[in-house]
């Protein structure tokens, strides 16, 4: 009955100053999940590192070009050295004459050009299992992001829900203060007390505004919190008090945690196995790549082939000129090496080996800290649990004082400052009592948080 009680209260209070939406934990955290930036961010990133691995599966291909070109020029030739410096030089080719002549005509070529580098001794493949590691590092640390949110709009949550319960508790000692002004004020009309009663019972109920209105702030506050983690417009939120008066199923069945590694250690774990990816892929560069090659070439020229001995047996018709009438093929494997790469990449090697370590490192480090804040959390749920049960004898020891003062009071049997005290210390333990029991649920996410298994904690609701 008190806590059909406490619920009809709950709704009246929020009812009357505007909350509109209920929300359940579970609706909180997956609407968080599907709106939050850096989530939804690192989904694509997730995304583009599967198409990289696509794409690095696909450099194994040949290269295959297709080229034609048509051209219009002369033919001189020269005897003499030639170096195509930056690839500017002109691949004119003709008779060496003993004078310069402007004979010009249409010429072209066609061909297709193939080459593989059919075996990189591990180049490729090692290219391929970095781009594998480099989709399970994004896909860790969308996990990753995804786990803290989710204890972030847990956590978030839980703050709403105890600054609305606070904030009826508030309302409660605010409708006694009015109630003891009330009884105040006529036992000082009938002469019954002297008149500072009812000025000390007036403050009485300006002190319990002051503090309804600084829990109502309190409340707008953790609401805006919760918004803004769950990326949603301005709203404000009714929590749900079911579970709260309960201690999680998990605390009292004693459910041990998986053993699965932790979102976090598994997003270091990722970093440091894509360090020692690259190393690997670093020092396939010491050896050579074997390709091979093939080339179909077709060629054009307005110039006949008596050319050498008559410099008049050309001519300018563009089809003549661009027309094919000669072919050549050619096949082949060839190996480049370049032998001053194994002393360069030597020291890349060794830097990304440091780079491991130091990764290493800041694994060891969050391992250890998870391990601290567990045993932390194990430590405040046993304190909490304690709380909890001292809590209700807290709360109906005030309330068994509070009603015996209040009714000697309005029998002339005590006087004010009784009253007043029992009043504070009622309203502390009803306080007292939202806290501990909201406490209950923050230390076991705490635990939950260090474990790294938001299941243990969703499935309760």
């Amino acid at each position: 009955m008190f806590f059909k009680k406490i619920t009809l209260l709950f709704f009246l209070i929020f009812a009357s100053v505007g909350y509109s939406q209920t929300l359940s934990l579970k609706e909180a955290v997956k609407t968080g999940l599907e709106n939050f930036g850096s989530i939804r961010a690192k989904n694509n990133y997730t995304n583009a590192s599967r198409e990289t691995l696509k794409q690095s599966k696909r450099d194994y291909l040949p290269n295959l070009n297709l080229a034609a070109q048509q051209d219009y020029g002369t033919v001189n030739g020269q005897n003499g050295p030639l170096y195509g410096f930056g690839g500017l030089g002109v691949a004119s080719s003709g008779l060496p004459l003993p004078d310069q002549n402007w004979n010009s005509a249409f010429g072209a070529l066609y061909l297709v050009n193939m080459n593989w580098d059919f075996f990189t001794f591990g180049k490729a493949k090692e290219k391929i299992n970095l781009a594998k590691v480099d989709v399970q590092a994004k896909e860790n640390d969308l996990k990753q992001e995804m786990f803290q949110q989710q204890i972030k709009i847990s956590a978030a949550y839980l703050n709403l829900l105890a600054s609305q319960r606070l904030l009826i508790s508030q309302q409660k000692n605010l409708s006694r203060a009015e109630v003891f002004k009330k009884t105040a004020v006529a036992r000082v009309k009938n002469g019954l007390l002297a008149g500072v009663d009812s000025t000390l019972a007036t403050a009485e109920v300006s002190k319990a505004k002051i503090a309804l209105n600084l829990a109502r702030n309190f409340v707008k506050e953790q609401n805006n919190k919760l918004v803004d983690l769950m990326s949603v417009p301005p709203q404000d939120f009714i929590t749900d008090t079911i579970f709260v008066n309960q201690i999680p199923k998990a605390l009292i069945l004693e459910e041990k945690t998986t053993d699965s590694l932790h979102p976090l250690l598994k997003l270091y774990k990722t970093r440091i196995d894509y360090s020692n990816q690259q190393t690997k892929l670093y020092k396939r560069f010491y050896y050579p790549t074997m390709s091979a090659f093939g080339i179909l070439q077709t060629r054009a020229s307005g110039f006949d082939s008596s050319y050498a001995t008559d410099q008049n047996a050309f001519n300018r018709n563009y089809w003549d000129g661009v027309n094919p009438d000669r072919t050549n093929y050619l096949l082949g494997v060839g190996i480049t090496w370049n032998l001053t790469t194994p002393f360069r990449m030597s020291k890349q090697v060794s830097a990304q080996k440091f780079v491991s370590q130091g990764l290493q490192e800041e694994y060891n480090q969050a391992e250890r800290e998870l391990k601290s804040q567990l045993n932390f959390a194990e430590d405040k749920i046993k304190i909490t649990l304690e709380n909890y049960a001292e809590a209700p004898i807290q709360v109906n020891a005030a309330q068994r004082a509070y009603l015996q003062k209040s009714t000697l009071y309005k029998n002339g049997l005590t006087d004010l400052t009784d009253i007043t005290q029992t009043l504070f210390t009622l309203n502390r333990a009803e306080i007292d009592r939202d806290i501990v029991n909201n406490n209950v649920w923050q230390s076991f996410l705490l635990k939950v948080a260090a474990t790294g298994n938001f299941d243990l904690f969703i499935n309760e609701f």
